[in-house]
């Protein structure tokens, strides 16, 4: 059954939505419009943490509220952060700004009321397929970071057939110019003509890996698509072009399948910045909706 990996879940912790406004809290439990709550605040009427409240504060659940004095309680509801799946196709770059002017995939995504989206991982511009967008930068570290070893897995498009000895030093290990490389699974997909299909599998997103290491053993890939990152398999029904947004549910999977979160002691900011996958599409699934991979 879809699903993910046994022995890999874990229990999430709650993760709340960025604090809203105070003034706006108090309207969603019913103690009048924003407008009204606007001019309490101002007024001097609502205090947080024994201090005078003021207009834009955001609160949460460790805040003590008193209006007119009278210690209130607010519910905080608990959501998950968002996670959208995106169907790259090939001639769109992962980010925001380009001196070139081309077209960038932040484009084509819905505009967030708090936050920014970020990247879980990147494709190269010629490449396509599966990208995955979060606005929770502890998601995105723990998928992307080295450390974590999360799979990403690839439909390979080369020119000609790879002979049984080649694809045995690309499953062994490929110096390249950044160390060694190799992929966990190379699997022959089929093809026609002189195109031939191969499936890869790798613990890692080092810039344009997977053309890299067929370049070395002498094999032209014509065309490149990621097909899955961790346990997310792109659903066939998301066109090129398309965002679909992963349900509550189906994140709170996700966090559990992920490694648990670990401490760095290295200086400077945890998040790991991927500089470039190398890949494309594949249909996996039926319906519209995510499936988890099994491994």
């Amino acid at each position: 059954m879809p699903g993910f990996a046994p022995g890999q879940g874990r229990r999430a912790e709650p993760v709340f939505i960025e604090p809203p406004k105070l003034h706006k809290a108090l309207a969603d439990a019913g103690y009048g419009s924003r407008r009204e709550l606007e001019e309490w605040i101002i007024a001097g009427r609502v205090s947080v943490n024994g201090l005078p409240a003021h207009v834009g504060q955001r609160v949460g659940p460790e805040d003590k509220i008193r209006v007119n004095g009278k210690l209130i309680q607010l519910r905080f509801g608990r959501r998950v952060p968002r996670v959208m799946m995106y169907h790259k196709p090939e001639g769109e770059i992962v980010s925001k700004d380009d001196p070139e002017g081309r077209p960038s995939v932040f484009a084509k995504l819905p505009r967030l009321k708090n936050g920014r989206w970020i990247s879980i991982g990147r494709l190269d511009f010629n490449s396509c397929g599966l990208l995955l967008f979060t606005n929770d930068g502890g998601i995105a570290n723990r998928m992307m970071h080295p450390r974590y070893e999360v799979e990403r897995e690839y439909a390979v498009r080369v020119l000609g057939e790879v002979a049984p000895e080649t694809l045995e030093r690309l499953r062994t290990g490929i110096e390249l110019e950044d160390g060694l490389a190799h992929f966990l699974q190379i699997v022959e997909s089929g093809g026609e003509g002189a195109n031939h299909w191969y499936h890869v599998t790798l613990k890692e997103g080092r810039n344009r890996e997977v053309r890299r290491m067929f370049e070395a053993v002498g094999v032209t890939v014509s065309r490149l698509m990621r097909v899955r990152y961790g346990p997310i398999n792109m659903p066939p029904r998301l066109k090129r072009g398309q965002c679909l947004d992963l349900e509550p549910g189906e994140v709170e999977t996700l966090l559990k399948s992920l490694p648990p979160e670990q401490k760095t002691t290295e200086p400077g900011p945890d998040l790991f910045v991927d500089v470039g996958d190398d890949y494309d599409e594949e249909d996996e699934v039926d319906g519209n909706r995510i499936d988890f991979a099994e491994k």
